[in-house]
């Protein structure tokens, strides 16, 4: 199920939608009113895209666009009459993702919020998030609270290692088998002491870890 939040202050065109949307497996929540809708947001994070108009009697949909598109957390198709292309560059230019000129057929709404989302999908497939963490394997960069972490090549990749294995118990064996850094003639020891580098950078109490967390007579494991 696709969950959509929606901002159209049309009740007609608002039901039409929602009806019309639920055939394909797409939720949809409308709020006549923008402050409401944002209120929602914050409280409720399950949503995976939004369908705004841009006319609106209390905020301006450019200025939400503009507004939740900074956050960067929800893609946004923009529904509206206004079909002037400087209103359509705009929206695009700060941050929506796509722009439908009302009226419009329903079934090309179905196929844009699909492509949109497919976009969004493969977007996040080179991002891995665990909890402060951001693996970026495409740049090659780990963050924790959105700092990058100054590692070594062997760092990041047994921190990368751990991270996509969250919450799996890791081997001093698995993890030199399936490492290029360090050398499978490597001893144990050796993972240990990346280990502990890893802490100090990443703020982990060795004496009482938060994230890698040491399994006895086995190995590490990644919480987040």
């Amino acid at each position: 199920m696709i969950n959509v939040i929606m901002i159209e202050d049309d009740k007609e065109l608002a039901e039409l939608l929602t009806q019309y949307l639920a055939k394909f497996n797409i939720s949809v929540k409308n709020f006549e009113h923008s402050k409401k809708a944002l209120e929602e947001l914050k409280k409720n994070q399950s949503y995976d895209l939004m369908i705004l108009d841009l006319t609106l009697p209390e905020i301006d949909g450019i200025d939400i666009c503009k507004m939740l598109a900074k956050e960067g957390n929800i893609p946004i198709i923009i529904s509206s009459a206004r079909s002037d292309d400087t209103d359509k560059i705009l929206a695009l230019e700060i941050g929506a993702d796509d722009y439908l000129a009302k009226p419009y057929n329903p079934r090309e709404l179905v196929a844009r919020i699909q492509a949109v989302l497919r976009r969004k999908n493969k977007a996040v497939e080179k991002v891995i998030k665990c909890g402060e963490f951001e693996l970026d394997e495409e740049g090659y960069i780990i963050k924790k609270n959105g700092e990058p972490l100054n590692l070594t090549s062997a760092e990041y990749e047994l921190l990368s290692m751990l991270i996509k294995n969250k919450g799996r118990v890791l081997t001093r064996d698995y993890i030199l088998d399936n490492s290029i850094y360090l050398n499978y003639d490597s001893i144990d020891r050796t993972v240990d002491v990346i280990i502990g580098r890893i802490r100090k950078k990443i703020g982990d109490d060795p004496k009482n870890p938060k994230y890698i967390i040491s399994v006895r007579g086995f190995g590490y494991k990644f919480e987040c």
